[in-house]
């Protein structure tokens, strides 16, 4: 099947050889990037010689006519050889090919049998954002409403950020990327936007803004700013309550608009004198550095980027707080970047289907609901959560006991734990529309080619009509779905098709006092280490989105990444075998130096598919999370300890 862009209207044609779209009335198409990345950009798709080349489009702000590498490698991704095209059903422990309509039957008749005796709530709708693409997303979600499936509270990425700002604001939405033309200086706070949000980055320099970052390490981000501040790992809280002190005791704030906008701004202020100079070397920074980078902060009146990284951590939501707090020190009622909202999808999930009580898993206890009998079958796409969970050793094990669908487009180390697995579409082979938690526009998708798979709501499709279900909002087509959302935004549908991109509406914004909450009395934990022993830190990879494109180069960093002082305490050389374990898993890789990493810790890259490399660090992430914050994930912390096994390192990488 083709799909030809025609005046804006959509045609479909039955063909015999898929392929690529060639019609002379129109040579560019365009694309968004629907990958899990704040810059959602805007791509200028061209067809030459019947395959696709894409560029970044010059007249989208963001975008601003460049790619990175990720939106670069894109036609290869959507011609790899790997991608799957045919459905496959386990017979006797062996995944092997079948067609797509027994793929389909075998699904159907599972779920019915589930939906007959009255317990679809046992299905569990596992989902999250590999593709952000507002229909194919929340599509299937209508279907697993209309039996009364399970769904998942989401946990894995930004939640406890997100609770600690609307405890303070209200609401998580901070500023739109353009207010920062007024700014004199962003501080990058536990993000490294050179590699994760590298149109945000060039934005900001476009702007001239003074750049600072906060890291645990020194990042390719911090190596290109004005100044960096490396902090101790968990100890984010305890820098910005130093720099908040520092701020209040020398008079560096602005004090008739924090006074009146911080409700209980004399209760903040006691807690604050409260904290002894003593123990400021804990945070890993000198009174010294608070000093100046409150100072500093105060007279350029700076903006944060909060990032999401550090958050995911034991002390995650007490340090996002404290955070978010120093910009209205500085004088912002709404001084941070953190999500972005402009979209109410619930028209696209439509769950105005469901007739019954709606039931959640917390995303991040997913295991142990497997394990308590709870979940009995499990629908997944969007997501490879085999690679991207914590403690994926146990939940491989906890998938063992259940009936497990996969729908992919690759055949991730998640697909070959499935029952089923069917093969999915691309963005380019679709139409779509998407936003973005970075900035405020909405942006179209069109459809360029037709290779293999189907897309989310293709496959719930046949699954609505293996069911027999009638219900007209399990078959709506695309267009439709995409004119209802905007409608109900106030939006235009003809004046998306043909700008390409518009201006959406914040759905939220911060109020207009706020209250700091003081009741965590408890400092963060200062982790002691043994021997041989480093807290681990597990960042994203420039050539990855969390597991996304790891098959498709070498480009990916394998290394367990150790500060040279560590490594000659164990008598490491350059390039040794080591194994990295604890009580969760382990991996074996080659060790790499570099004063860029702090003593007593270790950095390993997330992202590695464990049936390609044998090796995927979230098997030494445990199952600890942050109950009193959605239950949102913890990632980085853990311990772990570190050996040499040999030092030939050809064997490894």
């Amino acid at each position: 099947m083709v799909i030809h862009l025609l005046k804006d209207k959509i045609k479909v044609e039955k063909v015999v050889n898929a392929g690529v779209i060639s019609i002379g009335e129109k040579r560019i198409y365009y694309n968004t990037c629907m990958r899990d990345c704040y810059d959602t950009c805007l791509l200028e798709t061209k067809v030459v010689d019947e395959k696709i080349r894409v560029k970044g489009s010059k007249s989208f702000p963001i975008t601003d006519g460049f790619l990175c590498y990720k939106g670069y490698i894109l036609p290869k991704w959507l011609y790899s050889k790997e991608r799957l095209k045919s459905a496959y059903i386990r017979k006797n422990g062996r995944l092997l090919k079948a067609s797509i309509d027994e793929a389909i039957n075998v699904v159907a008749s599972k779920m019915k049998d589930f939906i007959d005796r009255g317990m679809a709530y046992k299905i569990l709708l596992y989902q999250f954002a590999g593709d952000r693409g507002v229909v194919n997303y929340h599509f299937p979600m209508r279907l697993f409403h209309k039996i009364g499936a399970t769904f998942l509270d989401y946990g894995i990425c930004d939640r406890a950020g997100q609770e600690a700002l609307k405890k303070i604001y209200g609401t998580s939405v901070g500023m739109v990327p353009e207010e920062l033309k007024k700014e004199k200086l962003i501080v990058y706070w536990g993000m490294n936007p050179a590699w994760t949000n590298l149109h945000g980055f060039s934005l900001v320099k476009k702007y001239g803004l003074e750049v600072w970052t906060v890291d645990v390490r020194t990042t390719p981000t911090m190596k290109a700013s004005s100044k960096g501040f490396v902090v101790k790992p968990g100890m984010d809280a305890e820098f910005a309550l130093y720099v908040a002190k520092a701020m209040v005791e020398n008079g560096w704030y602005d004090k008739n608009f924090s006074k009146n906008y911080i409700e209980n701004f004399e209760d903040f202020e006691e807690f604050l004198s409260n904290i002894a100079w003593d123990d400021v070397k804990k945070t890993g920074l000198s009174k010294e550095d608070i000093l100046n980078f409150a100072k500093g902060l105060w007279e350029k009146k700076g903006v944060i980027h909060i990032g999401y990284g550090f958050q995911r951590s034991r002390n995650g939501a007490r340090s996002v707080k404290y955070v978010g707090i120093l910009p209205i020190l500085s004088g912002h009622k709404c001084g941070f970047l953190y999500d972005m909202k402009v979209l109410d999808k619930s028209y696209a999930e439509g769950k105005f289907l469901r007739k019954g009580p709606f039931r959640t898993v917390p995303q991040m206890k997913v295991t142990e609901y497997i394990e308590n009998g709870n979940i009995e079958m499990i629908y997944i796409y969007n997501a490879n959560p085999l690679n991207s969970h914590q403690n994926v050793n146990r939940l491989k094990k906890a998938f063992e006991k259940i009936f497990v669908v996969v729908h992919d487009i690759f055949m991730t180390e998640t697909a070959q734990a499935a029952d089923v697995v069917l093969p999915s579409s691309t963005f380019f082979e679709r139409l779509d529309i998407v936003d973005s938690y970075y900035h405020d526009y909405i942006l179209l998708n069109e459809p360029v080619v037709k290779l293999w798979g189907y897309s989310n709501r293709e496959i719930t499709m046949m699954l609505a009509k293996k069911l027999g279900f009638k219900d007209k909002y399990l078959y709506e087509v695309e267009e439709e779905i995409i004119k209802k959302v905007l409608k109900d935004c106030g939006l235009s549908w003809d004046e998306l098709r043909e700008k390409k991109f518009i201006k959406g509406r914040k759905i939220s914004n911060c109020k207009d006092s706020v209250r700091v909450d003081l009741d965590d009395i408890e400092k963060s934990e200062d982790m002691e280490l043994e021997k041989d022993e480093f807290i681990l830190i597990t960042p994203t990879h420039y050539s990855t989105i969390t597991s996304q494109y790891y098959n498709l180069h070498d480009k990916f960093d394998e290394y367990v990444h150790m500060n040279p002082e560590d490594g000659r305490q164990m008598k490491l050389n350059p390039g040794d075998v080591v194994e990295v374990f604890n009580e969760y898993g382990r991996l074996i890789s080659n060790v790499k130096f570099s004063e860029d990493v702090q003593k007593g810790t270790v950095v390993i890259f997330k992202g590695s598919w464990q049936n390609l490399s044998k090796r995927n660090v979230n098997s030494l992430v445990g199952d600890e999370v942050q109950e009193s914050c959605g239950n949102a994930s913890i990632y980085h912390g853990f311990k772990v300890r570190v050996r040499r096994i040999r030092g030939d390192m050809s064997e490894t990488l």
